[in-house]
């Protein structure tokens, strides 16, 4: 069961974070969002510490047509997540070998902590630009 901290924090991606992203087109619940491109399939995968107190943003982008293979069956679009992409960025960070952003809410008191590190998040995610993802692999 999720810690009270987790589940604030969990609340305050949904109501700063995920709502955006539903605005520009992802689709998917915590953890996980995708969004099929014309070309290609934007994906944003949060990950949490298992010890608690916070989380990175993953982010990964790939082929609608060439999507992954797991257990001999290829994933249809509306399936895939970046845990899937083997190459995968985190956010702030400047290349795959960097280990991006740690946002940590462990010292969150209120619910305004948690929002603030909840749009800390969504002022480094430019995901109004379609290309923006699949951008990063150049």
């Amino acid at each position: 069961m999720a810690s009270i901290e987790r589940k604030k924090m969990d609340n305050a991606l949904k109501q700063v974070v995920i709502s955006a992203l539903r605005e520009q087109g992802f689709k998917g619940s915590l953890p996980h969002f995708r969004r099929i491109n014309e070309n290609n399939i934007d994906l944003i995968t949060f990950q949490f510490n298992k010890w608690g107190g916070s989380f990175v943003v993953e982010l990964a982008s790939c082929s609608k047509e060439d999507t992954p293979v797991i257990r001999g069956e290829k994933l249809p679009p509306n399936k895939v997540t970046a845990h899937f992409i083997n190459d995968r960025f985190r956010l702030g960070g400047k290349s795959l070998d960097e280990g991006g952003i740690w946002f940590n809410f462990e010292s969150a008191k209120s619910d305004q902590d948690y929002i603030e590190v909840a749009n800390s998040v969504l002022k480094l995610l430019h995901t109004s630009d379609k290309t923006w993802i699949s951008s990063l692999y150049k």
